[in-house]
């Protein structure tokens, strides 16, 4: 098994909360920076989805600041961590004599399940059905692969997305990325300090500030070069926003980042389709086309949809060990039932990974 991450001062290890199965190995720790960091990637993502949702589809442009700053700029940080998350998989099911990508492919068909049953039953513009197909064609294949075949098959990927200028082209890049940063050790490490997270954070800001301005005042200009400013910035704000949240887990402030958002970047499948749900009420209660709504509709909604699924993650994960859909998704990847309620035992609120 891979050697755990060393605790950092701040940042004290979190084991699982339920005894290790005389089959399997003990469970590895938990990084509790990518909890928050999807729990952040969530928070960005729902605003740019509100109006889609509840419009049956409808992609709205035309909000400066949400186009510049929101829109397309939290979906890379989510599908990076995917491809983390299932880089992790691989390492926890080898280490536990599993065969691991036989449970990786059980993983992915359940996942295409249940984009399937939310894409019919909910929302024709939801992205789990791409994620687990892209995860089925590039990811689980990318495991018979060196680690460095699969960074330059990122490398690759990332730059055919980019001169095809479409956001979602570069999911597969992002997916191989993730996967590449577990087998180099990166994710071991993150969370250690807060200058490295610091230093690559003014990187991005430096590099996206040109292509923002192109966005915003390009409209003399090739719309294909506008285009392409548009998808950098948004992978440029990505990397800025997560560095940021990775140096403030190294700061005095790292309990309130991690009190707001590691709830909900623990039951993110969950959150992310129950989102749906709520939104599509919230719709019929403010009323009127959905995509005439003000930005400071859209960022009611959002609130108040985070809040109640923040409040909901709280309470919930005390008491269960995961989010109910979460729970669902790794008796199926395991094809064996695990705990899921807590016993009078167990004494933090954390989870073994994945």
């Amino acid at each position: 098994m891979p050697p755990e991450n060393p605790p950092h001062p701040a940042q004290p290890p979190e084991r699982s909360a339920a005894p290790p199965s005389e089959h399997t190995a003990p469970a590895r720790t938990r990084i509790a920076a990518l909890d928050v960091l999807r729990g952040f990637a969530l928070c960005g993502i729902l605003p740019a989805n509100i109006q889609p949702i509840a419009g049956g589809g409808d992609i709205v442009t035309g909000r400066a600041w949400l186009d510049l700053f929101v829109h397309h700029r939290f979906f890379p940080i989510f599908s990076l961590l995917f491809g983390v998350g299932f880089a992790l998989l691989m390492e926890s099911a080898s280490a536990r004599g599993a065969a691991p990508r036989r449970l990786l492919l059980r993983r992915l068909l359940t996942l295409l399940a249940i984009g399937l049953a939310h894409y019919v039953l909910l929302w024709q513009g939801e992205i789990l059905t791409v994620y687990a197909l892209i995860g089925l064609l590039i990811l689980l294949p990318s495991t018979w692969l060196p680690r460095w075949a699969v960074a330059g098959l990122a490398a690759a990927f990332l730059v055919t997305s980019l001169l095809a200028g479409g956001f979602y082209a570069m999911v597969p890049a992002l997916f191989l990325l993730g996967s590449a940063l577990v087998r180099y050790g990166v994710i071991d490490r993150i969370g250690r300090s807060a200058r490295g997270p610091a230093l690559l954070a003014a990187a991005f800001a430096a590099g996206a500030a040109p292509v923002l301005w192109m966005q915003a005042y390009g409209d003399g200009l090739d719309p294909r070069i506008v285009r392409l400013a548009s998808v950098v910035a948004g992978l440029l704000l990505a990397g800025l926003y997560a560095c940021l949240v990775l140096a403030l887990l190294n700061t005095p402030l790292q309990r309130a980042v991690r009190a707001v958002f590691a709830p909900l970047g623990r039951m993110a499948l969950t959150n992310y389709l129950t989102a749906t749900l709520l939104v599509l009420a919230a719709g019929h209660l403010v009323g009127g086309v959905p995509r005439t709504w003000p930005s400071e509709t859209v960022i009611l909604i959002a609130v108040a949809v985070l809040a109640l699924q923040w409040l909901w993650s709280g309470l919930w994960l005390r008491r269960h060990h995961y989010g109910p859909v979460e729970w669902l998704w790794r008796w199926a990847t395991w094809a064996r039932r695990p705990p899921l309620r807590r016993t009078h035992w167990a004494g933090d609120a954390t989870t073994p990974i994945p």
